[in-house]
């Protein structure tokens, strides 16, 4: 039925299924959730409700979208707990950022219950200028595979995705039952392997409000698509800092709501 990988994040229960006014027992399949605890330099940082997947690039992606570091050069060490609960990081900080995130705690749009510092406002990220187009035949057959090949979403329609399509054609995927998780883990991929996602296009499940914009911004990720619509404030915020949005990408159409210089038509 599913993969041994994926088999561990997966749990059974019995319900009844209703068809028509005649119930059936059946057995159906349901995601794991956990509580995944991130200590940085021995101090207890975060809790974050997710898949217990990807614990490394989830913890690094998150720090990096809050610009708690700024690189994986200043991590110095990182490790995982024997259950996979707990993510220990040693690294040279911006203690700034951090207060602000204690500060702010602002309970985001997606689902799973994200936290983030980085309130609309408070972004002194420069302008993306970053000369980098895309064809929409390339976009629509990426949004196609994006679909395609999501198992855990298959087996339990529980969890969104996120990926990253790089300058070469290869795509770093994601997932988890947060969408802005997904996009954590799926950054936080790229960079332990050294990735560059300057030149990059970010796909990701669900509707495109201003924290998922935030995060490509934090990443300096010049173009971001969806299948489903924006926020207001999620445009706005695309718009200020320079990333292409794209929202509604279902077959060969699409639209562009900002900075669409960059879609190679």
């Amino acid at each position: 039925m599913e993969n041994i990988e994926n088999a561990k994040y997966l749990k059974t229960v019995i319900i009844d299924k209703l068809i028509e006014n005649e119930a059936t027992e059946f057995e159906d399949v349901t995601i794991d959730e956990s509580r995944l605890n991130l200590y940085l330099n021995g101090e207890k940082t975060i809790s974050m409700m997710c898949i217990p997947k990807d614990q490394d690039a989830h913890a690094i992606g998150f720090l990096m979208s809050e610009n708690v570091i700024s690189s994986m050069d200043d991590i110095e060490d990182l490790s995982i707990s024997e259950d996979g609960l707990r993510v220990d990081v040693k690294a040279k900080i911006d203690e700034g950022s951090l207060e602000n995130l204690y500060k702010e705690k602002t309970l985001v749009s997606g689902c799973g219950g994200g936290v983030t510092g980085n309130i609309e406002g408070s972004l002194e990220i420069p302008f993306n200028q970053t000369a980098f187009t895309i064809k929409p035949l390339t976009i629509s057959t990426e949004v196609k595979e994006f679909y395609r090949d999501s198992e855990l979403y298959n087996l339990t329609g529980c969890v969104h995705k996120a990926m990253i399509y790089l300058l070469d054609g290869s795509t770093i995927t994601a997932e988890d039952i947060g969408r802005h998780n997904a996009i954590d883990k799926v950054v936080g991929k790229c960079k332990l392997q050294g990735l560059d996602t300057t030149k990059s296009v970010l796909f990701v499940s669900g509707r495109l409000s201003s924290e998922m914009v935030t995060k490509a911004v934090m990443h300096r990720i010049p173009i971001i698509v969806s299948r489903t619509a924006p926020t207001y404030l999620g445009v706005q915020v695309a718009h200020k800092h320079g990333i292409t949005m794209i929202g509604f990408a279902r077959g060969k159409k699409m639209n562009l709501y900002t900075h669409q210089g960059r879609i190679d038509v």
